[in-house]
């Protein structure tokens, strides 16, 4: 009895785990309004999202082979919760 639910437990472990999407890689931190997107060869590049504005992001990519792009996935500032005012 306790082998079976054992290995139920177990085919159960794995229907769930291979019906899962992989796992991808953030590209773009949603922190930052702006992102540099360095070449490393033809194709091939990476992200650098830490900037604030795009001035900044221009001195960092000068005199290397990068761009500066808005990040499509900023979440812009954080929103204070206004508090209610009580009335007594």
């Amino acid at each position: 009895m306790r082998i079976q639910t054992l290995a139920g437990f177990a085919a159960l472990a794995i229907a769930t785990v291979s019906t899962m999407p992989p796992a991808q890689a953030q590209m773009y931190d949603p922190k930052y309004p702006v992102c540099m997107k360095v070449y490393q060869g033809y194709v091939d590049f990476y992200m650098e999202c830490g900037f604030t504005s795009i001035p900044q992001c221009q001195m960092s990519a000068s005199g290397r082979n990068a761009q500066c792009i808005v990040n499509p996935y900023y979440a812009g500032p954080r929103q204070r919760k206004q508090r209610r005012q009580r009335y007594y």
